[in-house]
């Protein structure tokens, strides 16, 4: 029996050790409001695990937990002590994504960690990493074309100050064609709006704590963003692309192999895609615990880790219902596949061929490979899916709202912007079935 473990009521300063044994490792994760949490990891996910002591108030005691997971987060909040489970897949991702951003910080100045710590609480983890890589590449500009070489952790708050619209303008200019890490890349419309975002977010945030005198990014326009027609599929597409799937037909060799086994998952994700319109890393980080057949709703966590609850069409659960079902079936056959599976994630919804968590490239590649069949001249992905999805619920409500909460956007006007086109054959519907004197067949 481990004797009671100890915590500090402020927070953890170190690891867990019994006997001078190491029992887990204790990591800061993140804050949140009064929450501050922490990442334990335990090397024996055998080892029972008794919380609770004569300092803190024992509200929890896991005195039989055989198998724990190798990640768990403990939350302190004054006295009160709480353990949970992480949610693997996203927790994992936010995790790695700290990691690349401490590794592109170490790069620049320390004023742009400033500004990266200064936005966390209101900012997604992605978002801060997508910050600190566009302020790099305009960083890397500046230093070759403006400050003569000059390394970019020696930037000065002074050299940015100095910046005129005109450099920014030239900045975005170059953006068309440029390379970063000896690999050619170029920006489009969207993401040299997103690259001056970015610069204007720093800039902005310099300016509020005094730390520069003005804001010149406020002087450079953004980017007008031309309007692109949806790329859907028609139903008759959609029909091949099943078909696809079910009969195997259209893929090569290789290919056919690979379904002749992954068939029933792979039909079970493209229901959901065109059943639901969620995005694709929601669809990868779902868990089985995140279904409720019986009410026929499952949880999905969106952008910036909110939840939120949708509903299943029966199409698409009962699709869901015959992977698990087949899913079970490998495990009790103890099939090749079967025996890869990481049995200590076994909450996983998606798996791929090789047992582990399916991630959104291979996903990616998944819809590729049926949709070039049914729709070769289009460019199909899975948010090409979640556009057909969301074009067809607009045209059954005719409700932009409703299509922008099922979709999960934040702001209407998102939605507005990307179905506008469907407002149009609206508007031009209404007035064909219009007439002013009675039927339009009369003289």
């Amino acid at each position: 029996m481990i004797n009671q473990i100890k915590f500090a009521a402020r927070g953890i300063k170190s690891d867990i050790a019994i006997h001078n044994k190491l029992f887990a490792k204790v990591s800061f994760y993140e804050q949140i409001g009064q929450f501050f949490i922490y990442k334990i990891v335990i090397p024996n996910p055998d080892l029972k695990l008794i919380c609770g002591s004569s300092v803190l108030k024992p509200v929890i005691a896991m005195s039989d937990i055989r198998i724990l997971r190798q990640e768990k987060i403990l939350t302190i909040r004054g006295d009160f002590v709480t353990i949970f489970p992480m949610d693997s897949y996203f927790q994992t991702r936010d995790e790695k994504n700290l990691q690349k951003i401490d590794g592109v910080l170490s790069e620049l100045p320390e004023f742009v960690g400033q500004f990266i710590i200064g936005i966390a609480p209101r900012t997604s983890v992605l978002t801060r990493l997508n910050y600190a890589l566009d302020i790099r590449v305009f960083f890397t500009y500046l230093s070759k074309y403006k400050l003569s070489g000059k390394p970019l952790h020696e930037i000065t708050l002074s050299d940015i100050e100095n910046i005129s619209p005109y450099d920014i303008e030239k900045y975005l200019d170059a953006l068309s064609s440029y390379r970063m890490n000896g690999k050619k890349l170029s920006c489009g419309e969207k993401a040299k709006e997103r690259k001056l975002a970015s610069l204007r977010s720093l800039y902005k945030y310099l300016f509020k704590k005094e730390m520069i005198s003005s804001n010149v990014t406020l002087k450079v326009d953004m980017p007008k963003i031309h309007d692109k027609p949806i790329i859907r599929l028609e139903p008759d597409e959609v029909k091949r692309m099943i078909e696809a799937v079910d009969t195997g037909t259209t893929l090569s060799d290789r290919e056919r192999a690979a379904n002749s086994v992954t068939r029933v998952r792979d039909t079970a994700i493209l229901y959901l895609f065109l059943g639901t319109g969620i995005r694709v890393s929601e669809l990868v980080g779902l868990n089985k615990s995140d279904l409720d057949f019986e009410n026929g709703s499952f949880t999905v966590t969106r952008k910036g880790g909110n939840k939120s609850i949708l509903y299943l069409p029966a199409e698409t659960a009962n699709a869901l219902k015959d992977y698990l079902a087949w899913l079970d079936a490998q495990k009790e056959e103890k099939t090749d596949f079967a025996l890869r599976l990481r049995y200590q994630d076994d909450d996983i919804l998606f798996y791929s061929m090789q047992g582990g968590r399916l991630g959104v490239r291979a996903v990616e590649k998944l819809v590729k490979k049926y949709a070039q069949y049914a729709a070769p001249l289009k460019k199909i992905t899975p948010h090409k899916l979640r556009s057909t999805y969301a074009t067809n619920l607009y045209r059954e409500t005719e409700d932009i709202y409703v299509v922008a909460d099922v979709l999960g956007h934040s702001d209407v006007n998102t939605t507005k912007r990307h179905y506008a086109q469907m407002s149009e054959e609206h508007r031009r519907r209404a007035a064909e079935i219009t007439h002013i004197v009675g039927s339009s067949d009369k003289k």
